[in-house]
Protein backbone atom coordinates (compact mmCIF):
# COMPACT_ATOMS: atom_id res chain seq x y z
CA UNK A 1 0.00 0.00 0.00
CA UNK A 2 1.54 3.61 -1.08
CA UNK A 3 2.54 6.07 1.82
CA UNK A 4 1.03 8.91 0.47
CA UNK A 5 -2.88 7.77 0.62
CA UNK A 6 -5.24 7.35 3.48
CA UNK A 7 -8.72 7.18 3.07
CA UNK A 8 -10.03 10.08 5.68
CA UNK A 9 -9.02 13.24 6.97
CA UNK A 10 -9.61 15.60 10.01
CA UNK A 11 -11.42 18.57 9.16
CA UNK A 12 -10.11 21.24 12.45
CA UNK A 13 -13.06 23.41 11.81
CA UNK A 14 -15.25 20.60 12.66
CA UNK A 15 -13.13 18.69 14.96
CA UNK A 16 -14.14 19.59 18.95
CA UNK A 17 -11.69 17.09 20.35
CA UNK A 18 -14.72 14.89 21.71
CA UNK A 19 -12.63 11.94 21.87
CA UNK A 20 -15.16 9.82 20.56
CA UNK A 21 -12.53 8.82 17.47
CA UNK A 22 -9.66 7.42 19.15
CA UNK A 23 -11.85 5.23 21.36
CA UNK A 24 -12.92 3.73 18.85
CA UNK A 25 -9.74 3.27 16.54
CA UNK A 26 -9.15 -0.29 17.12
CA UNK A 27 -5.13 -0.07 16.02
CA UNK A 28 -5.00 3.31 18.39
CA UNK A 29 -3.91 5.47 15.95
CA UNK A 30 -5.98 8.51 17.03
CA UNK A 31 -4.47 11.55 19.40
CA UNK A 32 -6.01 14.39 20.84
CA UNK A 33 -3.61 17.14 20.29
CA UNK A 34 -4.35 20.92 21.09
CA UNK A 35 -8.06 19.93 21.14
CA UNK A 36 -8.25 18.38 17.95
CA UNK A 37 -7.94 14.78 16.37
CA UNK A 38 -4.65 13.55 14.26
CA UNK A 39 -4.37 10.57 12.84
CA UNK A 40 -0.55 8.46 13.09
CA UNK A 41 -0.72 7.29 9.42
CA UNK A 42 1.43 4.84 10.26
CA UNK A 43 -1.21 2.51 12.38
CA UNK A 44 -4.27 3.47 10.22
CA UNK A 45 -5.92 0.79 8.57
CA UNK A 46 -8.58 2.83 7.04
CA UNK A 47 -11.41 0.81 8.41
CA UNK A 48 -13.65 4.16 9.04
CA UNK A 49 -14.41 3.83 13.27
CA UNK A 50 -13.71 7.08 13.47
CA UNK A 51 -15.69 8.26 10.86
CA UNK A 52 -18.63 6.43 11.92
CA UNK A 53 -18.07 7.67 16.04
CA UNK A 54 -17.43 11.21 15.43
CA UNK A 55 -20.29 13.11 16.85
CA UNK A 56 -19.45 16.49 14.35
CA UNK A 57 -18.55 14.71 10.99
CA UNK A 58 -15.28 15.97 11.31
CA UNK A 59 -13.19 12.76 10.33
CA UNK A 60 -14.26 12.89 6.56
CA UNK A 61 -13.46 10.06 3.93
CA UNK A 62 -11.89 10.66 0.84
CA UNK A 63 -14.28 9.66 -2.03
CA UNK A 64 -14.69 10.49 -5.37
CA UNK A 65 -17.29 12.63 -7.16
CA UNK A 66 -19.00 13.20 -10.44
CA UNK A 67 -16.79 15.84 -10.95
CA UNK A 68 -13.53 13.80 -10.81
CA UNK A 69 -14.72 11.12 -13.35
CA UNK A 70 -15.78 13.61 -16.11
CA UNK A 71 -12.60 12.98 -17.96
CA UNK A 72 -14.28 9.92 -19.10
CA UNK A 73 -16.37 9.34 -22.12
CA UNK A 74 -18.26 6.57 -20.74
CA UNK A 75 -19.00 6.06 -16.57
CA UNK A 76 -20.18 3.01 -15.62
CA UNK A 77 -21.65 2.92 -11.89
CA UNK A 78 -20.61 -0.44 -9.89
CA UNK A 79 -22.06 -0.62 -6.64
CA UNK A 80 -21.29 -2.81 -3.71
CA UNK A 81 -24.00 -5.08 -2.62
CA UNK A 82 -24.89 -3.31 0.07
CA UNK A 83 -26.54 -0.66 -1.51
CA UNK A 84 -29.38 -2.73 -1.98
CA UNK A 85 -30.06 -2.80 1.53
CA UNK A 86 -30.35 0.75 2.35
CA UNK A 87 -33.76 1.14 0.34
CA UNK A 88 -37.33 0.03 1.19
CA UNK A 89 -38.53 -3.84 0.90
CA UNK A 90 -39.97 -2.83 -1.93
CA UNK A 91 -37.23 -1.21 -3.90
CA UNK A 92 -35.37 -3.45 -6.15
CA UNK A 93 -31.72 -3.61 -7.28
CA UNK A 94 -32.96 -3.55 -10.63
CA UNK A 95 -35.05 -0.28 -9.50
CA UNK A 96 -31.74 1.05 -7.93
CA UNK A 97 -29.46 0.23 -11.10
CA UNK A 98 -31.77 2.36 -13.38
CA UNK A 99 -31.62 5.26 -11.13
CA UNK A 100 -28.25 5.22 -11.18
CA UNK A 101 -28.20 6.20 -14.59
CA UNK A 102 -30.72 9.17 -14.08
CA UNK A 103 -27.86 10.56 -11.58
CA UNK A 104 -25.36 11.03 -14.06
CA UNK A 105 -23.76 7.50 -15.03
CA UNK A 106 -23.68 6.21 -18.38
CA UNK A 107 -24.75 2.66 -17.01
CA UNK A 108 -24.52 0.75 -13.87
CA UNK A 109 -23.81 -2.66 -13.36
CA UNK A 110 -24.98 -5.53 -10.38
CA UNK A 111 -22.24 -7.01 -8.67
CA UNK A 112 -23.32 -10.27 -7.22
CA UNK A 113 -22.52 -12.25 -10.17
CA UNK A 114 -18.93 -11.66 -9.17
CA UNK A 115 -19.44 -12.75 -5.51
CA UNK A 116 -21.23 -16.05 -6.64
CA UNK A 117 -18.69 -16.81 -8.91
CA UNK A 118 -16.07 -15.42 -6.38
CA UNK A 119 -17.55 -18.10 -4.24
CA UNK A 120 -17.26 -20.91 -6.70
CA UNK A 121 -13.42 -20.10 -7.22
CA UNK A 122 -12.93 -20.07 -2.94
CA UNK A 123 -14.38 -23.89 -2.91
CA UNK A 124 -12.34 -24.66 -6.14
CA UNK A 125 -9.57 -23.52 -4.02
CA UNK A 126 -10.65 -24.86 -0.60
CA UNK A 127 -10.52 -28.60 -2.82
CA UNK A 128 -6.69 -28.57 -4.01
CA UNK A 129 -5.20 -26.31 -0.79
CA UNK A 130 -3.18 -28.66 1.27
CA UNK A 131 -1.36 -25.84 3.96
CA UNK A 132 -2.42 -24.58 7.14
CA UNK A 133 -5.52 -23.41 8.26
CA UNK A 134 -7.91 -21.91 8.42
CA UNK A 135 -7.58 -19.74 5.14
CA UNK A 136 -8.88 -16.23 5.63
CA UNK A 137 -11.25 -14.08 3.47
CA UNK A 138 -9.02 -11.22 2.04
CA UNK A 139 -11.95 -9.32 0.31
CA UNK A 140 -12.11 -6.63 3.59
CA UNK A 141 -9.03 -4.60 3.12
CA UNK A 142 -9.01 -3.08 6.73
CA UNK A 143 -8.79 -7.24 8.10
CA UNK A 144 -6.14 -7.28 5.19
CA UNK A 145 -3.90 -4.69 6.56
CA UNK A 146 -4.60 -5.79 10.39
CA UNK A 147 -3.29 -9.27 9.04
CA UNK A 148 -0.29 -7.27 7.51
CA UNK A 149 0.72 -5.65 10.68
CA UNK A 150 -0.18 -7.47 14.28
CA UNK A 151 -0.28 -10.97 12.19
CA UNK A 152 2.16 -10.96 9.59
CA UNK A 153 3.02 -14.72 10.51
CA UNK A 154 -0.83 -15.44 8.97
CA UNK A 155 -0.41 -13.44 5.86
CA UNK A 156 -0.03 -16.87 3.90
CA UNK A 157 -3.27 -17.66 4.74
CA UNK A 158 -4.96 -14.49 2.79
CA UNK A 159 -6.54 -16.81 -0.26
CA UNK A 160 -5.20 -15.78 -3.35
CA UNK A 161 -8.41 -15.08 -4.89
CA UNK A 162 -9.20 -11.42 -6.22
CA UNK A 163 -12.11 -9.14 -5.51
CA UNK A 164 -15.77 -9.40 -6.69
CA UNK A 165 -15.25 -5.60 -7.38
CA UNK A 166 -11.77 -6.30 -9.48
CA UNK A 167 -13.31 -9.14 -11.70
CA UNK A 168 -16.34 -7.33 -12.35
CA UNK A 169 -14.79 -4.34 -13.42
CA UNK A 170 -11.90 -6.17 -15.74
CA UNK A 171 -15.13 -8.02 -17.63
CA UNK A 172 -17.24 -4.78 -17.64
CA UNK A 173 -14.14 -2.77 -19.12
CA UNK A 174 -13.49 -5.77 -21.71
CA UNK A 175 -17.00 -5.98 -22.57
CA UNK A 176 -17.48 -2.02 -23.24
CA UNK A 177 -14.48 -1.56 -25.08
CA UNK A 178 -15.98 -4.12 -26.94
CA UNK A 179 -19.05 -2.81 -27.39
CA UNK A 180 -18.54 1.07 -27.83
CA UNK A 181 -15.21 0.81 -29.68
CA UNK A 182 -13.44 3.16 -26.97
CA UNK A 183 -10.08 2.24 -25.19
CA UNK A 184 -10.11 1.40 -21.80
CA UNK A 185 -8.43 4.64 -20.67
CA UNK A 186 -11.63 6.31 -21.78
CA UNK A 187 -14.15 3.89 -19.53
CA UNK A 188 -14.79 4.83 -16.01
CA UNK A 189 -15.81 1.78 -13.70
CA UNK A 190 -16.69 3.72 -10.89
CA UNK A 191 -17.42 2.01 -7.02
CA UNK A 192 -20.13 2.98 -5.10
CA UNK A 193 -18.19 2.21 -1.86
CA UNK A 194 -19.97 1.66 1.61
CA UNK A 195 -16.37 1.77 3.48
CA UNK A 196 -13.26 3.88 3.01
CA UNK A 197 -10.88 1.02 3.22
CA UNK A 198 -11.81 0.37 -0.60
CA UNK A 199 -11.00 3.34 -1.83
CA UNK A 200 -7.12 2.44 -0.58
CA UNK A 201 -8.35 -0.66 -2.25
CA UNK A 202 -8.64 1.18 -5.48
CA UNK A 203 -5.76 3.39 -5.45
CA UNK A 204 -3.32 0.79 -4.22
CA UNK A 205 -5.10 -2.99 -4.99
CA UNK A 206 -3.35 -5.88 -2.69
CA UNK A 207 -1.12 -7.62 -5.04
CA UNK A 208 -1.38 -6.03 -8.30
CA UNK A 209 0.18 -3.01 -9.82
CA UNK A 210 -3.54 -1.39 -10.68
CA UNK A 211 -6.76 -1.43 -10.06
CA UNK A 212 -9.54 -1.62 -13.14
CA UNK A 213 -11.51 0.76 -10.92
CA UNK A 214 -11.05 4.57 -11.81
CA UNK A 215 -12.29 5.43 -8.52
CA UNK A 216 -14.70 5.38 -5.47
CA UNK A 217 -17.61 6.88 -4.10
CA UNK A 218 -19.01 7.15 -0.87
CA UNK A 219 -22.84 5.38 -1.02
CA UNK A 220 -23.74 8.05 1.92
CA UNK A 221 -22.51 10.76 -0.58
CA UNK A 222 -25.10 10.32 -3.73
CA UNK A 223 -28.03 8.70 -1.10
CA UNK A 224 -29.78 12.02 -1.84
CA UNK A 225 -30.13 12.30 -5.23
CA UNK A 226 -30.39 8.53 -5.83
CA UNK A 227 -33.30 8.43 -3.40
CA UNK A 228 -35.32 10.65 -5.45
CA UNK A 229 -34.11 9.06 -8.84
CA UNK A 230 -35.24 5.37 -6.80
CA UNK A 231 -38.77 6.76 -6.33
CA UNK A 232 -39.01 7.96 -9.44
CA UNK A 233 -38.37 4.81 -11.02
CA UNK A 234 -40.33 3.32 -8.64
CA UNK A 235 -43.62 4.20 -10.26
CA UNK A 236 -42.28 3.04 -13.59
CA UNK A 237 -43.67 -0.68 -14.64
CA UNK A 238 -40.94 -3.25 -12.38
CA UNK A 239 -38.95 -5.33 -15.14
CA UNK A 240 -37.84 -8.86 -15.09
CA UNK A 241 -35.63 -9.08 -11.89
CA UNK A 242 -32.21 -9.35 -13.23
CA UNK A 243 -30.55 -9.57 -10.01
CA UNK A 244 -29.93 -13.12 -8.45
CA UNK A 245 -27.86 -15.65 -6.30
CA UNK A 246 -26.59 -16.20 -3.34
CA UNK A 247 -23.91 -13.46 -3.75
CA UNK A 248 -26.62 -11.15 -3.19
CA UNK A 249 -25.95 -11.84 0.77
CA UNK A 250 -22.13 -11.33 0.48
CA UNK A 251 -22.77 -7.75 1.94
CA UNK A 252 -23.93 -9.63 5.64
CA UNK A 253 -22.19 -11.11 8.19
CA UNK A 254 -21.92 -14.79 7.21
CA UNK A 255 -23.05 -14.12 3.26
CA UNK A 256 -19.75 -15.50 2.01
CA UNK A 257 -19.94 -18.65 4.25
CA UNK A 258 -23.36 -19.11 3.17
CA UNK A 259 -22.42 -18.89 -0.36
CA UNK A 260 -19.69 -21.94 -0.14
CA UNK A 261 -19.73 -25.59 -0.19
CA UNK A 262 -17.94 -26.17 3.13
CA UNK A 263 -19.71 -26.24 6.50
CA UNK A 264 -16.00 -25.76 8.22
CA UNK A 265 -16.53 -21.80 8.62
CA UNK A 266 -16.64 -18.99 10.86
CA UNK A 267 -17.94 -15.26 10.20
CA UNK A 268 -16.42 -12.48 12.14
CA UNK A 269 -17.50 -8.79 12.15
CA UNK A 270 -15.50 -5.96 13.86
CA UNK A 271 -12.41 -5.52 14.07
CA UNK A 272 -11.49 -6.14 17.80
CA UNK A 273 -13.39 -9.73 17.62
CA UNK A 274 -11.21 -9.92 14.06
CA UNK A 275 -8.10 -9.48 15.81
CA UNK A 276 -9.09 -11.68 18.90
CA UNK A 277 -10.36 -14.68 16.70
CA UNK A 278 -6.72 -13.99 14.94
CA UNK A 279 -4.97 -14.11 18.16
CA UNK A 280 -6.60 -17.94 18.53
CA UNK A 281 -5.24 -18.60 14.38
CA UNK A 282 -1.88 -17.54 15.36
CA UNK A 283 -1.82 -19.39 18.84
CA UNK A 284 -2.34 -22.93 16.44
CA UNK A 285 -6.16 -22.68 17.44
CA UNK A 286 -8.90 -23.35 15.05
CA UNK A 287 -6.92 -24.83 12.28
CA UNK A 288 -10.50 -27.40 12.44
CA UNK A 289 -12.15 -24.43 10.67
CA UNK A 290 -11.63 -24.24 6.41
CA UNK A 291 -12.34 -20.57 5.73
CA UNK A 292 -12.73 -17.43 7.98
CA UNK A 293 -14.73 -14.75 6.66
CA UNK A 294 -13.65 -11.34 8.23
CA UNK A 295 -15.15 -8.01 8.66
CA UNK A 296 -14.03 -4.68 9.97
CA UNK A 297 -17.43 -3.76 9.99
CA UNK A 298 -19.53 -5.60 12.93
CA UNK A 299 -22.72 -6.40 10.73
CA UNK A 300 -20.60 -6.87 7.66
CA UNK A 301 -20.44 -4.18 4.79
CA UNK A 302 -24.10 -3.44 5.31
CA UNK A 303 -22.91 -1.73 8.13
CA UNK A 304 -20.39 0.37 7.12
CA UNK A 305 -19.49 3.71 7.92
CA UNK A 306 -20.44 5.45 4.07
CA UNK A 307 -23.78 3.68 4.39
CA UNK A 308 -27.34 5.24 5.64
CA UNK A 309 -29.49 2.83 6.90
CA UNK A 310 -29.74 1.24 10.26
CA UNK A 311 -27.69 -1.65 9.47
CA UNK A 312 -30.06 -4.35 11.21
CA UNK A 313 -32.82 -3.27 8.96
CA UNK A 314 -30.24 -3.37 6.03
CA UNK A 315 -29.01 -6.68 7.01
CA UNK A 316 -32.95 -7.75 7.05
CA UNK A 317 -33.37 -6.46 3.49
CA UNK A 318 -30.65 -8.10 2.29
CA UNK A 319 -31.47 -11.57 3.53
CA UNK A 320 -34.97 -11.00 2.23
CA UNK A 321 -33.46 -10.30 -1.50
CA UNK A 322 -31.45 -13.38 -0.68
CA UNK A 323 -34.35 -15.55 0.06
CA UNK A 324 -36.30 -13.96 -2.88
CA UNK A 325 -33.77 -14.31 -5.67
CA UNK A 326 -30.91 -16.61 -3.92
CA UNK A 327 -32.12 -19.80 -5.32
CA UNK A 328 -31.53 -19.49 -8.93
CA UNK A 329 -27.10 -19.33 -9.63
CA UNK A 330 -26.43 -15.75 -10.80
CA UNK A 331 -23.86 -17.56 -12.95
CA UNK A 332 -22.60 -21.32 -14.55
CA UNK A 333 -20.08 -23.30 -11.79
CA UNK A 334 -18.93 -25.00 -14.51
CA UNK A 335 -17.68 -22.17 -16.97
CA UNK A 336 -16.52 -20.56 -13.57
CA UNK A 337 -14.57 -23.88 -12.28
CA UNK A 338 -12.91 -23.81 -16.09
CA UNK A 339 -12.17 -20.25 -15.44
CA UNK A 340 -10.59 -20.62 -12.13
CA UNK A 341 -8.47 -23.37 -13.95
CA UNK A 342 -7.19 -20.85 -16.04
CA UNK A 343 -6.36 -18.76 -13.57
CA UNK A 344 -9.02 -16.38 -13.73
CA UNK A 345 -9.68 -15.18 -10.34
CA UNK A 346 -5.90 -15.81 -9.33
CA UNK A 347 -4.12 -12.83 -7.64
CA UNK A 348 -0.05 -13.13 -8.60
CA UNK A 349 2.38 -12.75 -5.85
CA UNK A 350 1.88 -13.42 -1.94
CA UNK A 351 0.71 -10.61 0.45
CA UNK A 352 3.59 -8.83 1.93
CA UNK A 353 3.57 -8.22 5.97
CA UNK A 354 3.36 -4.81 6.49
CA UNK A 355 3.83 -4.51 10.26
CA UNK A 356 3.42 -1.27 12.69
CA UNK A 357 6.81 0.46 13.11
CA UNK A 358 9.16 -0.39 15.24
CA UNK A 359 10.14 2.19 17.97
CA UNK A 360 13.45 3.04 16.51
CA UNK A 361 14.75 1.64 13.01
CA UNK A 362 18.20 1.03 15.53
CA UNK A 363 17.64 -2.05 17.82
CA UNK A 364 19.80 -0.72 20.87
CA UNK A 365 17.63 2.52 20.75
CA UNK A 366 14.58 0.69 20.40
CA UNK A 367 15.58 -1.40 23.59
CA UNK A 368 16.45 1.59 25.89
CA UNK A 369 12.83 3.34 24.29
CA UNK A 370 11.15 -0.10 25.81
CA UNK A 371 12.73 0.21 28.76
CA UNK A 372 11.94 3.65 29.04
CA UNK A 373 8.14 3.01 28.16
CA UNK A 374 8.12 0.34 30.96
CA UNK A 375 9.87 2.61 33.38
CA UNK A 376 6.80 5.22 32.72
CA UNK A 377 4.14 2.57 32.77
CA UNK A 378 5.11 2.34 35.80
CA UNK A 379 3.99 5.80 37.58
CA UNK A 380 0.91 6.23 34.89
CA UNK A 381 -2.51 5.54 37.09
CA UNK A 382 -3.45 2.42 34.37
CA UNK A 383 -6.95 3.88 34.50
CA UNK A 384 -6.71 4.49 30.34
CA UNK A 385 -8.50 7.97 31.20
CA UNK A 386 -7.77 9.24 27.97
CA UNK A 387 -7.57 13.01 28.98
CA UNK A 388 -3.84 13.32 27.66
CA UNK A 389 -5.43 13.00 24.39
CA UNK A 390 -4.02 8.82 24.05
CA UNK A 391 -6.64 5.99 24.31
CA UNK A 392 -4.46 3.83 26.95
CA UNK A 393 -1.49 4.59 28.87
CA UNK A 394 0.10 2.03 27.21
CA UNK A 395 -0.26 4.11 24.27
CA UNK A 396 0.52 7.65 25.98
CA UNK A 397 3.74 6.03 27.87
CA UNK A 398 4.42 5.32 23.86
CA UNK A 399 3.88 8.96 22.55
CA UNK A 400 6.64 10.20 25.25
CA UNK A 401 9.52 8.05 24.42
CA UNK A 402 8.35 9.07 20.81
CA UNK A 403 8.32 13.33 21.75
CA UNK A 404 4.53 13.08 20.64
CA UNK A 405 3.67 14.16 24.25
CA UNK A 406 5.42 14.78 27.79
CA UNK A 407 4.68 13.02 30.74
CA UNK A 408 2.81 16.39 32.37
CA UNK A 409 0.37 16.07 29.72
CA UNK A 410 -1.13 13.34 32.18
CA UNK A 411 -3.68 15.19 34.08
CA UNK A 412 -4.15 12.50 37.34
CA UNK A 413 0.28 12.49 37.47
CA UNK A 414 -0.37 16.32 37.39
CA UNK A 415 -3.20 16.57 39.88
CA UNK A 416 -0.98 14.21 42.30
CA UNK A 417 2.12 16.28 41.70
CA UNK A 418 0.08 19.88 42.54
CA UNK A 419 -1.49 18.37 45.56
CA UNK A 420 2.01 17.07 46.81
CA UNK A 421 3.04 20.83 46.52
CA UNK A 422 -0.06 22.33 48.52
CA UNK A 423 1.02 20.06 51.03
CA UNK A 424 4.98 20.73 50.90
CA UNK A 425 3.62 24.86 51.31
CA UNK A 426 0.93 24.12 54.28
CA UNK A 427 3.94 22.32 56.16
Amino acid sequence: MGDDLRSVRVNPERCRGRMSCMRACPTEAIRIRQGRAVILEDRCIDCGECVRACPNSAIQPLTGSFTDFARFKYTIALPSPAIYGQFRRDILPGTILRALTRIGFDEACDLTWATEAVSVAIDEFLADYRGPLPLISPFCPAVVRLVQARFPALVDQLVPIDSPMEIAAREIKNRKARELGLPMDEIGVIYLTPCPAKIVAVEYPPRKRASYLDGAIAISDIYQPLLAAVSREAEQPADAEAVKGLGLGWPVLGGQAACLRTEDTLAVGGLRDVARILEDVENGKLGELQYLECHACPQGCCSGPLTVENPYFARSKILHLVDRYGRQPGCSREEIQRLYRLGYFSLPGRFSPQPFPPLDAEISRAIEKRARMKEILETLPHIDCGACGAPTCHSFAEDVVQGRAVIEDCVVLAAEHARRNRHTALA
